[in-house]
């Protein structure tokens, strides 16, 4: 019997769980990009109703719960952090694209997203 394809829903659930983890593993030794402070999530200085940044490796950073939950992102120190950590340009073309923030996430997108971001150890999330 063939296995029911999961819903789109929960395959952007299954994406930003694994992709979160790449970036709180990538991060871990970087610290908060707000505050310096440990990585205990992974935040985003675009928030996720800009669908098109919700898996893009400079908008998210390691955080912690602090900044992240309490600070609601820290949004100030977050992108001093960004220009620190990728530059004045870069952190720029970001914010520049926020116009064009919202992505419909196709089955094959996400799937992509999944593997690509999987960590090492096959743990099943």
């Amino acid at each position: 019997m063939a296995k029911t394809p999961l819903p789109i829903p929960k395959l952007i659930a299954k994406a930003q769980t694994v992709f979160n983890a790449w970036i709180r593993n990538r991060d871990k030794a970087l610290g908060c990009i707000s505050c310096g402070g440990p990585v205990e999530q992974a935040g985003h200085y675009l928030n996720t109703k800009y669908s098109a940044f919700r898996f893009n490796e400079t908008n998210v950073n390691g955080q912690c719960i602090r900044c992240n939950m309490y600070e609601h992102g820290n949004l100030i120190a977050y992108r001093q952090g960004l220009v620190r950590r990728y530059g004045e340009l870069k952190v720029t073309i970001l914010e520049g694209f926020m116009a064009r923030g919202v992505h419909k996430w196709s089955r094959l997108e996400l799937e992509a997203i999944i593997q690509k971001y999987k960590l090492n150890d096959k743990k099943e999330i």
